[in-house]
């Protein structure tokens, strides 16, 4: 196995994981609820801190 065979599989195989990555995250904000249907949960980027700025 040359130098460039295992260039080719390292940059194939990082490619494949991230489009599988990129997939399975859209599938899963897909598939989280929609608006009126959410469950009330604040997104991953929301914090306790953002909890201060909401007002009654």
């Amino acid at each position: 196995m040359s130098q460039n065979d295992l260039l080719f599989l390292v940059v194939t195989l990082s490619l494949v994981t991230s489009l599988i990555v990129m997939i399975a995250r859209f599938a899963s904000s897909r598939r989280r609820g929609r608006g009126d249907e959410s469950d009330g949960r604040a997104g991953w980027w929301e914090g306790p801190w953002d909890d201060d700025d909401r007002r009654p």
